[in-house]
């Protein structure tokens, strides 16, 4: 489904911002979690493009490199349901090679799979939509020039971007692919299947990150400061949920209202609950630490201030259970130390003896037997209150705490404490009650608020400054200073010399210079294409007719053509820009022109071609068409494709596949039943395939452009129709201004949907201003 308000993600933007590290629980690291290196596998350990990771050089046909089941549902744990990804691969493709780099399938139907095509030099992306359909998006360069690249191809929702060398290639707006992958899918590296797809060469770091554009860890300096289409397509999401609760909410609101006209003579009082517990207006209680009171139906408190405790002799204060403040308690005085009733001390005097405080003085403990322990004498430890020792570690915390409110018990080496929990403070000295640093449990007070600090990330380290630099805290944030002597990158990092500014760099002229720390990267400029120390421009629609790409989208074209891909042949005859001699007649030709000889003129027979004499009888092949074969015959000029002599031993198998007698350059149809030979043609899947020496390569076929708002697919057809009613449609050009209105009057954006009022199974959709409703037979089973 087209959706224009995808087109807003194409206004996304990149930042020169630093990148960081991968989360591993986003990671598919491919090459690393399959068994590969073994003879058998038909992958072999070589060199790559860099020696931070391994690289594996993929030949023949007799391989299977498949992840096992239990390592593939591994991956598909972390892909399924997600509209986020990138996929990033590095590798260098043999010549003229068709291949698949991977591909995620289950049975027929491919959910993920990516291609580069050397025979029509384009790279490929199969995928399904939500509606169950098959799509490729086709991206026409050339991978398979036995060259390194990096490849990137970043997926949100129905936004892509394909990288190339870290420089953007494409951006499009697709249908959102379907990830709900079902058990038992696939997983291939380096083929579609154990008979198709064989990619030749050598692939490194292949990898799929679950996340925002994750070229950034390809590419650091293309980091990201924009929300990505994933994001937009979630908040829309939000936005359809919303109005159905809302739609929802009315209908109750109107409920209650017309129940409340029923009650204006009736006093209702506020009353308000806590804990379970119902407390009336203007009553009073004591929660923990806090002073409660209800007034007009909320719950106010504040930290109960404890009265200063004045004790009669031989007490002291201290807390006891279940209350908030300190109250007196009998002590007992030992060895000039103080300690509350029921608190013990032992005396190590060869022996251990243990005491405990009671009426008001330190009587012995008859010593019990201690439990076995099971660790090693080194690990046991002493204890204060107790004469048998516990082991390293022991968990105090399990013997019981009186650790409250938004308070935890914390283990120390010989006791147990009470600790607040983040974000919050303690209301006694023991940690027991806790709350929260700027509000009370219920309702935030002026009181509250006024205890508000700034949280200084420098001296806690919850910061980003990098090398060469100071943090220095502000206010609700911090900043990056560079230490003396050194230059600013961005706002988090420093260097000591600036290659950039001062030139000192082998970046191409065509590219630009990013200074780093102890270096800098070269990224080529856009309609550029290269590793940045040497850039080729790129024109984005190519160019025609033997063109060559000289700048950013500006072709060089050859003699006897024009226009800004060189796709209009120059009229040399109208114009005269030609050759022909006084005694013969020029006529048109695409690329050129021929001289021929009027009836009745004694001529030369000789003709003029691309600026050259051609004698006549001459014969030649073209210079940028090795398969096409001129010839001069008396002035005129003959081209024709080289016909195919398979008797011939010489014959070209490149322009003449179907003379390749070899068994191994035959293909099996998908089927498995069929055999074609070299150069045989076959529609498959609305695809058109062909077998060119042992490789089977398809592509889409063409459709032409429906430019309507609403059309169909008709079953067992390949190209969509227009259709007038938009309840017949399965595909929409949805536009978000257009909106519905529901049967309970509420506003309802295009592409959202909805079960009808007063229905369980009828669901509604707004389609363009149109509302469409259907009945779920299913649902209607259920009921």
């Amino acid at each position: 489904m087209e959706l224009s308000f995808s087109a807003l993600c194409l206004l996304g933007c990149l930042g020169s911002v630093l990148g960081f590290g991968v989360d591993p629980s986003l990671q598919i690291d491919v090459l690393s979690e399959l068994p590969l290196g073994d003879p058998l596998t038909g992958a072999f350990q070589v060199q790559g493009l860099h020696n931070g990771s391994k690289a594996f050089f993929f030949q023949g046909t007799s391989r299977n490199v498949k992840a096992s089941p239990e390592k593939a549902e591994l991956f598909f744990q972390k892909l399924r349901n997600k509209h986020e990804f990138t996929i990033l691969v590095s590798l260098k493709q043999a010549r003229l090679n068709s291949g698949v780099i991977f591909s995620i399938h289950h049975l027929d139907h491919r959910y993920l799979e990516l291609e580069s095509s050397g025979h029509r030099n384009e790279i490929r992306l199969h995928y399904r939509s939500g509606t169950h359909r098959s799509h490729t998006e086709v991206f026409p360069y050339i991978l398979a020039d036995d060259k390194w690249h990096r490849l990137s191809l970043a997926i949100s929702a129905s936004h892509l971007i394909l990288h190339v060398d870290c420089n953007k290639i494409y951006e499009r707006v697709v249908e959102k692919p379907y990830m709900d992958l079902p058990v038992g899918t696939a997983f291939w590296l380096g083929q579609r299947n154990s008979a198709h797809g064989y990619f030749k060469g050598i692939m490194q770091d292949v990898q799929l990150l679950v996340m925002p554009q994750g070229y950034i860890s390809q590419c650091p300096d293309l980091n990201r400061t924009c929300p990505t289409c994933n994001d937009f397509h979630g908040l829309v999401q939000k936005i359809m949920e919303l109005q159905d609760i809302l739609a929802k909410t009315s209908a109750k609101l109107s409920r209650a209202e017309q129940r409340m006209t029923r009650l204006d003579q009736c006093y209702c009082e506020r009353t308000c609950t806590m804990k379970g517990a119902t407390y009336r207006e203007f009553e009073s209680w004591t929660d923990g630490c806090k002073n409660c009171t209800c007034m007009n139906g909320t719950i106010q408190c504040e930290a109960l201030v404890c009265p200063i405790s004045d004790c009669p002799p031989n007490s002291a204060p201290a807390y006891v259970d279940g209350k908030c403040c300190k109250e007196c308690q009998p002590i007992c005085v030992f060895e000039g130390k103080t300690y509350f009733e029921g608190e013990r001390e032992t005396i190590h005097s060869g022996d251990c003896i243990l005491f405990e405080c009671k009426d008001y003085k330190m009587q012995r403990v008859v010593k019990s037997n201690c439990a076995a322990l099971s660790c090693p004498e080194s690990q046991q430890i002493s204890l204060s209150n107790s004469c048998c020792k516990v082991c390293k570690g022991h968990n105090f915390c399990s013997e019981g705490h009186k650790c409250l409110e938004n308070s935890f018990c914390k283990n120390l080496e010989e006791k147990a404490v009470c600790s607040c929990r983040d974000g919050f403070r303690a209301l006694r000295e023991d940690n027991a009650y806790c709350e929260d640093e700027l509000c009370a449990e219920v309702i935030c007070t002026p009181a509250a608020r006024s205890t508000s600090q700034d949280v200084d990330e420098c001296a806690e380290g919850r910061h980003y400054c990098r090398e060469n630099t100071m943090c220095v805290n502000t206010p609700g944030s911090f900043m990056c200073i560079c230490k003396t002597g050194y230059i600013r990158i961005d706002d988090y990092s420093c260097t000591e010399h600036d290659e950039c500014l001062t030139n000192q760099h082998n970046c191409d002229e065509n590219a630009l210079c990013f200074n780093t720390v102890g270096g800098h990267n070269c990224i080529c400029k856009p309609g550029y294409t290269g590793n940045g120390t040497v850039c080729k421009a790129f024109c984005k629609d190519g160019c025609r007719n033997g063109g060559a790409c000289i700048a950013s989208n500006v072709c060089a074209c050859p003699q006897g053509f024009t226009g800004a891909s060189c796709e209009t042949d120059i009229d040399e005859c109208a114009t005269g820009r030609h050759g022909c001699a006084n005694d013969t007649i020029c006529f048109n030709l695409d690329g050129g022109y021929d001289c021929r000889c009027p009836h009745g003129k004694n001529c030369t027979g000789d003709c003029v071609h691309e600026g050259k004499i051609k004698h006549n009888g001459q014969i030649w092949v073209l210079e940028n068409d090795r398969c096409s074969v001129c010839s001069c015959q008396t002035g005129y000029v003959m081209c024709r494709r080289m016909v195919c002599d398979c008797e011939n031993p010489t014959v070209d198998l490149f322009c003449c596949p179907e003379c390749d007698p070899r068994l191994s350059s035959q293909c099996l149809h998908q089927n498995g039943e069929i055999l074609y030979n070299s150069g045989d043609t076959w529609v498959q899947n609305c695809q058109q395939c062909r077998c060119l020496q042992g490789e089977v390569d398809c592509w889409p076929l063409p459709c032409p452009e429906t430019e309507c708002e609403f059309s169909v697919l008709p079953e067992n057809e390949c190209c969509p129709h227009c259709v007038t009613d938009p309840c017949q449609a399965d595909t929409i050009r949805n536009d978000i201004t257009k909106t519905c209105l529901d049967e309970t009057n509420v506003v309802r954006f295009t592409g959202s949907s909805w079960i009808k009022h007063g229905t369980e199974c009828t669901l509604c959709q707004c389609k363009n201003g149109h509302v469409c409703c259907s009945v779920d037979p299913q649902c209607l089973q259920e009921l």
